[in-house]
């Protein structure tokens, strides 16, 4: 069936950017459209359960409908965002659907779920401050299609942040490079660029128009200086925090202080008291736990990034009873099986920690964990373990830190019902 169209009404939205309909009793998730629209659809993949499709034409629009800002926005062009023809009310609605759905089907647990708006932009534009850019044959830079290899040329991308886009990557030609990472920082003017050649050898690089750091990063993903800085500042209230340009760090410029703040508020550390960061990376939240629980206390971290452990401890000098190691995160569980921890917070990649870790760190007894994800449905998983380990789920908040697609932050806080 591919390549053929119909004619369907939509009825809800999934995970993923994905709206669903049926044909002929048959699942039909459908792109580039909004729950209760009547559309005539596209179909770009077929497997036995069910279709995908991409909506080609709305014959009866959703009042939620708008017009997308992005000219690179549509069926079969570039897949970096999803819901560019929402308004931003309706996006976060949707955003908080996928992730109640979620903890529902996954985890057994309802709870209505909101997603928040964070400040500093009010157009859902401008935000990401790390874009990678894929390269074509003929060196020109552009942004993926969705589930697809194939490059969307674009002259510029409408969320990446200002200074990210005052590197001027889209206008300049990248001859025997594959792809192209710029970096910006979302509170100081620091900028890099890392590139991936295509072969062993290095080409020459053109200039960027802004001044920036130049990196070239290796197949096994190390990233190795060419010229410039290999790393760029960011500072979260009075604190600065060294980044390697590769490393991660929230996209959206405002994330990092807000979500520092929601975790502090959920974990209510005390002084004297030991906290955990499982998957620390540069230290965001090690650091603001040793403040709060203070030279009293002690602060433990797991990072697996030897780069992010060395920024880390970098950032972290001023708090030596914050401490990062470099390892897994469960066999650091398990060496720590008899120390007594009074609150946990957890940032996972998009895979999640994995319910052996939860259980893992649900043995050491800790009173409160905060649990951050950028992925609903890892997170449903994961959550399910807490809760068959004696944890209360008191609340789940969503952030919008990546308005436009269908990406969102959510931050989870379980409570143990049973205490030693």
């Amino acid at each position: 069936m591919v390549g053929t169209e119909i004619q369907l009404r939509v009825d809800n939205v999934a995970h993923g950017g994905w709206c669903v309909g049926r044909h002929n009793d048959r699942v039909v998730f459908v792109r580039h459209t909004l729950p209760g629209e009547l559309v005539r659809v596209r179909v770009t993949e077929e497997t036995k359960r069910f279709l995908r499709a991409d909506a080609v034409e709305v014959l009866e629009p959703s009042p939620d409908r708008v017009e997308a800002p992005c000219p690179f926005a549509g069926p079969g062009r570039c897949g970096g965002c999803d819901w560019q023809h929402a308004s931003l009310e309706a996006q976060r609605r949707i955003k908080g659907e996928v992730v109640s759905e979620q903890l529902r089907r996954i985890a057994g647990i309802t709870r209505e779920v909101r997603v928040e708006e964070l400040p500093g932009t009010p157009d859902g534009l401008g935000w990401r401050t790390r874009v990678r850019f894929a390269v074509d044959s003929e060196g020109r830079s552009g942004l993926r299609r969705h589930r697809s290899h194939e490059i969307e040329p674009v002259d510029r991308c409408l969320i990446a942040h200002p200074e990210v886009d005052r590197l001027g990557v889209t206008d300049l030609e990248w001859p025997q490079v594959r792809e192209v990472e710029a970096v910006a920082s979302g509170s100081t003017k620091d900028t890099a660029l890392i590139v991936t050649p295509t072969g062993a050898k290095l080409p020459p690089l053109p200039a960027p128009k802004a001044s920036a750091a130049v990196l070239r990063r290796f197949r096994n993903g190390r990233v190795q200086q060419v010229r410039g800085r290999r790393a760029v500042r960011e500072r979260v209230g009075d604190r600065e925090f060294r980044v390697s340009a590769g490393g991660f760090w929230q996209v959206h410029p405002a994330a990092a202080r807000v979500l520092t703040e929601a975790v502090l508020e959920a974990l209510a550390p005390k002084p004297g008291e030991t906290a955990l960061d499982l998957y620390c990376g540069a230290g965001l939240f090690t650091a603001a736990l040793a403040e709060a629980v203070g030279a009293e206390g002690r602060v433990l971290g797991v990072e697996g990034d030897p780069d992010a452990v060395r920024d880390a401890a970098h950032n972290l000098r001023d708090l030596p009873w914050a401490r990062v190691e470099q390892g897994d995160v469960g066999q650091r569980l398990r060496e720590w099986v008899d120390m007594r921890v009074d609150v946990a917070v957890i940032d996972p990649p998009r895979t999640g920690a994995g319910t052996l870790v939860a259980r893992q760190l649900a043995e050491l007894r800790n009173r409160r964990v905060a649990y951050v994800s950028c992925d609903p449905a890892t997170l449903a998983r994961d959550l399910a373990a807490f809760v068959e380990e004696g944890y209360d789920l008191v609340d789940v908040r969503g952030f919008d830190s990546f308005p436009m697609t269908h990406h969102v932050e959510c931050l989870a806080v379980l409570e143990r019902t049973e205490q030693d």
